[in-house]
């Protein structure tokens, strides 16, 4: 009996995703472990890999098709044996058509009405025949296929037979292992009838692709028709975003504390690093100082490291910082774990893999929902400042603005010019109070300001 591929549910809040990309057709043998198809999740494109093993017998869901629900029927998986088990089954199958066949005249012969039953008794002996050269010349099928096991199609292709010109030995002239086992290799030929039409059919359907979208209501009284203009649909990472945003301004009271920071010492501090480290290939950035500094932040303010969760308030004893990366539609929060425990060259080398990988959309579900808190630097955008929305369930975020010359009074109370950037926190006032949220803000500054304090 086949095996139903169901969606998957690849994280777990995920409810839906896209079937981005088919990697087997029909007829291909998969094993467990096999990568099957590639499903978009709403950050993520990830490989979904098969449990059992046989062959794919049908694909139900096509590739690129968006909304798939979790849990709905995308394939189904036979026993790598059941083509080649047909010739036993279908002598079986065979009798209950022989037997239908055989009352059909009986029944047509029942009715006793004078000319249309006599023509159709008469006819109906004419196709009986035609079941009979079917096991020495394959047949299409319904879809104009030639009937052939899923196997015998992939040796014949391996082998370079042309499938359709073969004589098939099996039920209703099925083609078999045993067929193109037994035919001449080499004599493939590519089809000439198919190619022809397979565009034409594929550009009348493709053709009304491009004029109109499907709008919702809503869209189409917000469009100003007289100005030029594409209607997209939304990707599911956008949605996600647009969702989880929008919870946090509704239902998490945003609290704003902004602290102006000196880099001077951080930034002769990370030349020194990189110098040292220049032989093990890694390079400091100043992102990477700053999130082990939110780190220790983090664990000195315990109070800003929490979750406000209704009737309870989760508080964590690890700084897991979730560190925004725009990507290619949207923007994904990949986690550096245990941020205040990690050095500065672990967390360049994770932030590194982790980047590379929230481009390629190869982030494991694990490695981007969660975390305890985040940071969003745009400062390498030459954004002076910003205030950035709480990442549900999270209750703390911090936005990091461009470094910059600007004047500045030293220690000794004299004028001079130092580099300096603008942290702005906010905060879920539900679970953080404001004293908590500026003594936050201070142990992040003098982190940054004493950055040795980060390494002793």
């Amino acid at each position: 009996m086949p095996i139903e591929i169901k969606m998957p549910a690849l994280s777990p809040t995920m409810e839906e995703g896209k079937l981005a990309k088919w990697l087997v057709k029909e007829g291909d043998t998969v094993a467990s472990g096999d990568i099957m198809a590639e499903i978009e999740t709403d950050k993520a494109t990830m490989e979904f890999e098969a449990v059992d093993e046989g062959t794919i017998g049908k694909i139900l869901i096509p590739e690129g098709s968006e909304g798939v629900k979790v849990g709905t029927v995308i394939a189904t998986l036979s026993g790598e044996d059941d083509d080649e088990d047909a010739s036993q089954a279908a002598p079986e199958a065979e009798t209950p058509k022989a037997e239908a066949e055989a009352e059909a005249p009986k029944a047509e012969a029942a009715p006793a009405k004078p000319a249309e039953p006599a023509a159709a008794v008469a006819s109906s002996p004419a196709p009986a025949p035609a079941p009979k050269p079917a096991p020495t010349a394959s047949s299409p099928s319904k879809e104009g296929r030639i009937a052939a096991s899923p196997l015998a199609r992939r040796l014949a292709a391996d082998k370079g037979v042309d499938i359709e010109a073969l004589t098939g030995s099996g039920p209703h002239g099925r083609v078999i292992k045993a067929d193109v086992e037994a035919a001449q290799p080499g004599s493939a030929q590519p089809k000439a009838a198919a190619p022809v039409a397979a565009p034409a059919a594929a550009n009348d359907t493709a053709a009304p692709a491009p004029a109109s979208v499907e709008m919702a209501d809503d869209t189409r009284a917000l469009l100003d028709a007289r100005i030029p203009h594409t209607v997209e649909k939304l990707s599911g990472m956008r949605k996600t975003i647009a969702r989880r945003l929008a919870q946090s301004m509704q239902q998490a009271p945003h609290i704003y504390l902004t602290v102006d920071v000196r880099l001077d010492k951080l930034m002769a501090m990370r030349a020194e690093l990189n110098a040292a480290l220049e032989k093990q290939g890694v390079k400091v950035s100043v992102n990477d100082m700053l999130i082990k500094a939110l780190g220790k932040a983090l664990i000195d303010v315990p109070e800003c490291n929490v979750t406000f969760a209704g009737n309870e308030m989760i508080k964590y004893s690890r700084a897991d910082v979730s560190v925004a990366v725009s990507i290619p539609g949207g923007l994904i929060t990949p986690i550096v774990s245990d941020a205040n425990g990690r050095s500065f060259s672990e967390i360049s080398r994770a932030m590194k893999d982790l980047g590379k990988r929230a481009q390629e959309g190869k982030l494991k579900p694990e490695e981007y929902q969660g975390g305890t808190a985040s940071i969003s630097n745009m400062g390498m955008m030459g954004i002076k400042h910003f205030t950035a929305v709480i990442n549900p369930p999270q209750s703390t975020i911090l936005a990091i603005g461009a470094g910059e010359k600007r004047p500045w009074v030293m220690p000794d109370g004299q004028l001079g010019v130092a580099t300096i950037m603008t942290a702005t926190g906010s905060f879920d006032h539900r679970a953080v109070d404001g004293a908590s949220g500026a003594q936050l803000m201070t142990a992040f500054r003098e982190y940054v300001e004493n950055p040795l304090g980060m390494v002793a």
